[in-house]
């Protein structure tokens, strides 16, 4: 066991170093829609972007439903 641990430790350390990041970013992801702050760089105003529609359009007809717009 301690053989094969040695001979695959960069390995090792490598994947975990990669699971670390992808973690940190999924986190931070997920801390940005709780904030709001979407996957659009368009702040959730489709109508003057036009490119992100599809990211986001859909939360900005549910916030203007809900603003009575």
């Amino acid at each position: 066991m301690f053989e094969w641990l040695a001979a695959n430790l960069a390995t090792i350390v490598v994947a975990l170093i990669v699971l670390a990041v992808a973690a940190l970013i999924v986190r931070q992801m997920v801390r940005d829609k709780k904030r709001g702050k979407g996957g659009c760089s368009c702040g959730r105003d489709c109508g003057a972007c036009g490119a992100c529609h599809t990211a986001c359009g859909g939360i900005a007809r549910r916030e203007a439903v809900r603003k009575g717009s």
